[in-house]
């Protein structure tokens, strides 16, 4: 309900999870934001106010929001979601109009997404206006030639050269010396107050054309780093605008109507049209199509659909055409709930990033106090020109911004999940992306994972007059009647053999429990069982015995096909190991991450899986909490990953490091349970999941030494009286830019790598 239309939802009215560490129920559109003040408890109730703020694009503006709301009575939790420019604010005031007037007063000029109807408005389609541009190179060529002149004339502060340098910041640096202002005022140390504090203390000591260069780089800096943000947002953008808007639906006249696709209903029939892209989820109820999933699973080849297979939003149709049963509305869409993953997944501090923070927190009051004392200590006690310092603690001030430090982690991160993302791997934090590299072992479950989680006919060993074919199609004759998924996959092993012969017609048909069946094809009885069934016929002979035992052995099922006249034939069933396996797992062991699997299978058939698959520690009979166990006690000799279905192995996903979902595409609990989800069922993106894991640790260290290293450079020069405002403004801008370029190559990590 609203709150004196003000567009706040209170707290009874909301729906889904908070993202607020209270884990109270609010409105799904608060997901994904980024949690500040983890400690604050919620009351029972409360209201939640969104707003964009179309110029909040780095932690410089978080921490004047910070200050400026966070001591508002009524105001209970901020929450940020830089890339979407979104602020959360959870509170008990009657209306918002409070919220509003302190947001406005620091410049932030916010827009309420409740009162526009709960939807997202656009993100600016230039972040950057080309008017800003122009004006831009007007304030340039007035700095420069300020410069120009100066070095031509040795003079500092003639009317030309203050005529210059005052057109500079005026054409061109207004907006930048406004928020420095409102963070004066707001006792904010910010990038943006140094530079205020660095241009006037300039031109007070008459160094125009360098206060004119100096506010001239760094907005030219600003803008350039705005635009290269642009490109993690449309990363994530990408995600959410894959789905197309509008769906032909059959209607209750039996005519096809081209809806918005937001409005179509579980339940209502869809058609897609060759080359369209695929509204929503559902299943196929007619017509047939090969379908491009690379969109949601990461698969590089498409998939043929027909008649009661699933199909998702935003997957790309080819050639053919068919029609559709939806089976979930526009906001509930496996494309959305990946969307909301990612969203709230790059809102989450990573590890480096909560350090860099509480770094940043320290680290800039006390270069402030470093300058302050580096401009009154040499003259006061040395007689030291005051002029000299006064412009060397200038210097201090603009290197100090910790801004390469404190961007370049949460840009990192998004760059690596959004890679992700589109490789078919979801991954639901930084926590995850980072620590994935630490992983010391990673634990299987056998059925479903590292099995296809189906039987499928593996051996046919003839044992009387008819061959290997002639066997399988009077098995797959008599197990066509039958409903035991073993009989379903000799059916299916005879359909795919691609003989086209009917089945044979089966009179007589009997089901014999805990044994098999029988029935008569042309006048013969036949059987198919276990051996118990051929024990009870009496037909039991040294060699049955001696190939049921080296089946089994192989972890197999050992299914006889018997007639009146005696053994016919063996027909092996097994769960097969998919068909990547092995080398996944030899990729994983050149990372150094050791493998074990757990199963509740039998032992011999877990130890026959794991030689396949290349894992030498295979543990069988397994119950749910001997899983757990089995995590806990790996996790004495490091950090464990487990990898599941998502369904049955939910506990020790839980209980892992991380834990992986195997298919987890159209599967909710899959999605809800894992920290990583694999959208489809290759497991050659766990390596490659490690592999972005060690890129992105390798990229935020290199960010991070790199920053410190230079600052400290500057530093040192500074202190000697090398350095100048606009040399300090290259290392800070500068570093910035560089870390920012270095995080965004993370976007183009599994280019070329489609599996």
């Amino acid at each position: 309900m609203n709150a004196s239309g003000n567009g706040t939802e209170t707290r009874e009215a909301a729906q889904g999870k908070c993202s607020c560490s209270c884990r109270h129920e609010v409105e799904p559109e608060t997901e994904g934001t980024q949690v500040s003040q983890p400690d604050v408890v919620l009351p029972d109730t409360f209201r939640v106010a969104r707003f964009r703020i179309e110029h909040m694009d780095c932690p410089v503006e978080e921490r004047l929001i910070r200050n400026k709301l966070g001591n508002v009575p009524g105001i209970l939790k901020l929450e940020f979601n830089l890339l979407e420019r979104e602020l959360t604010v959870c509170h008990t005031l009657e209306d918002t109009s409070r919220i509003v007037a302190s947001l406005d007063a620091i410049g932030m000029n916010p827009s309420d997404l409740h009162g526009n109807g709960g939807q997202r408005p656009e993100l600016a389609t230039l972040s950057v206006p080309v008017a800003t541009w122009w004006l831009l190179g007007i304030s340039g060529a007035a700095a420069l030639g300020s410069e120009a002149a100066a070095w031509a004339t040795g003079v500092e502060s003639s009317p030309l050269i203050i005529g210059l340098a005052l057109a500079s910041i005026a054409c061109g640096s207004l907006p930048t010396l406004k928020k420095g202002w409102i963070a004066l005022k707001s006792l904010t140390l910010n990038i943006s107050f140094l530079m205020l504090v660095a241009t006037t203390g300039a031109i007070a000591i008459g160094q125009w054309p360098e206060a004119a260069v100096v506010i001239w780089l760094f907005t030219l800096a600003e803008k350039i780093e705005a635009l290269s943000l642009d490109r993690a947002r449309n990363a994530i953008r990408r995600l959410m605008t894959v789905a197309p808007e509008t769906a032909a639906v059959l209607d209750d006249n039996g005519e096809w109507q081209e809806v918005a696709a937001r409005t179509v209903m579980p339940g209502q029939t869809v058609r897609v049209r060759p080359g369209e892209r695929i509204p929503l989820d559902g299943v196929v109820a007619s017509g047939w199509s090969s379908v491009d999933q690379s969109s949601i699973t990461g698969e590089s080849m498409p998939v043929d659909k027909a008649a009661g297979d699933g199909v998702f939003a935003g997957t790309l149709n080819g050639n053919g055409s068919f029609d559709f049963r939806v089976t979930g509305d526009y906001e509930h869409t496996t494309l959305s709930r990946i969307v909301s993953a990612v969203q709230k997944a790059q809102s989450e501090r990573a590890p480096t990033q909560r350090f860099v923070d509480t770094f940043a927190r320290y680290y800039t009051p006390s270069v402030v106090v470093a300058a302050m004392l580096v401009a009154l200590l040499p003259p006061l006690f040395l007689g030291a020109e005051w002029h000299a310092w006064i412009y060397n603690a200038l210097v201090m001030l603009v290197i100090s911004c910790p801004c390469a430090l404190v961007i370049s982690t949460p840009v990192t991160v998004v760059s690596g999940l959004a890679a992700a993302a589109h490789h078919g791997i979801l991954i639901k934090g930084g926590a995850y992306l980072e620590s994935g590299r630490k992983l010391t072992f990673l634990a299987f479950d056998k059925t479903g994972t590292l099995t296809a989680g189906k039987p499928a006919v593996t051996d046919i060993v003839p044992l009387g007059a008819l061959d290997g074919g002639e066997a399988l199609y009077l098995a797959a004759s008599l197990d066509a009647h039958a409903s035991h998924p073993v009989a379903w996959s000799i059916v299916g092993r005879w359909k795919d053999s691609g003989q086209g012969r009917a089945l044979l017609p089966v009179t007589g048909f009997r089901n014999l429990p805990g044994h098999g069946v029988s029935g008569e094809i042309n006048g013969q009885c036949y059987y198919i069982g276990n051996q118990r069934l051929v024990e009870q016929l009496g037909l039991q002979t040294p060699l049955l015995e001696r190939e049921v035992q080296r089946l089994e052995l192989q972890g197999k099922t050992a299914v006889i096909l018997a007639g009146s006249s005696g053994l016919l034939a063996v027909i092996a069933v097994a769960d097969t190991l998919r068909g990547h396996a092995r080398q996944a797992i030899d990729e994983l062991k050149s990372l150094g991450v050791k493998t074990v699997m757990l199963s509740g299978d039998n032992l011999r058939t877990a130890r026959a899986i794991g030689q396949g698959a290349g894992i030498e520690d295979a543990r069988g009979n397994l119950l749910p909490e001997e899983k757990l166990d089995a995590i806990a006690e790996l996790q004495r000799s490091g950090p464990v990953g487990m990898v599941g279905d998502g369904i049955n192995d939910a506990p020790a996903l839980a209980k892992a490091d991380i834990g992986f979902a195997m298919g987890a595409a159209g599967t909710d609990s899959a999605l809800e349970t894992a920290d990583v989800a694999l959208m489809d069922d290759d497991l050659r993106k766990l390596p490659d999941f490690i592999r972005l894991s060690h890129r992105t640790g390798r990229l935020l260290a290199q960010n991070i030494i790199f920053a410190l290293t230079t600052k400290a450079v500057f530093f040192g020069l500074t202190l000697v009286g090398d350095a100048t405002l606009w040399m300090a403004v290259f290392a800070d801008m500068g570093v910035s830019l560089l870390v920012v370029f270095n995080s965004l190559r993370l976007l183009g990590f599994f280019n070329g790598k489609a599996r």
